[in-house]
């Protein structure tokens, strides 16, 4: 889908100007109240199942197992003094806007899964699902977000398959910032 792409390109790059300073700022707040880098970088899977290093804002301390979130005993324990606010809030989310800019992710697609979420991988593999570009926001990530069962996930993930459009895209956007505005489905 080129109109997608086209998107994806003047959308990221207006994005990165006008955020140009915030982000500076929130790099130095990260920098001053953690040790460690600024991005967490970490192996993603992507269209074809390739691996791709996606970028976020640290949040977690440098000790944190890698492992997805929602598999941790208390991911609490090892956020950074900002890294609460900064996941609530998806701020964590920005870096990810370079990724987009590369070609490696899209505005709106399935999640990109950890490298090591082997039934995630599995499951969207059998579902075609790994054809597409992985998304900043998806169809899934509004309908409960890390609050769903990886085969909810795949399910949400085969409806946006069948339905996918740039209305549709841009419905999941305006829904996505209103649940980042409330702050829903966000676990730490």
């Amino acid at each position: 889908m080129l109109a997608k792409r086209i998107f994806d390109l003047i959308f990221s790059s207006f994005l990165l100007i006008i955020l140009f300073l915030p982000i500076l700022v929130i790099s130095a707040l990260i920098k001053l109240s953690s040790r460690g880098p600024v991005l967490y970088v970490s192996d993603r899977i992507g269209r074809g199942n390739q691996v791709f290093r996606m970028y976020k804002f640290r949040t977690m301390m440098l000790d944190t197992p890698t492992l997805a979130t929602h598999l941790m005993d208390d991911p609490g324990k090892y956020l950074t003094p900002i890294g609460y606010f900064l996941r609530k809030s998806s701020i964590d989310e920005l870096p990810q806007l370079i990724n987009i800019l590369r070609g490696e992710m899209s505005f709106v697609g399935p999640r990109p899964a950890l490298y090591n979420q082997y039934d995630l991988i599995s499951l969207r593999t059998e579902n075609s699902i790994h054809e597409l570009e992985p998304g900043l926001t998806g169809w899934a990530q509004i309908n409960g977000r890390d609050e769903l069962p990886i085969p909810v996930k795949v399910e949400y993930d085969q409806y946006y398959v069948r339905n996918r459009s740039f209305l549709f895209d841009m419905k999941i956007l305006i829904l996505t910032i209103l649940k980042v505005i409330k702050k829903e489905g966000v676990s730490h």
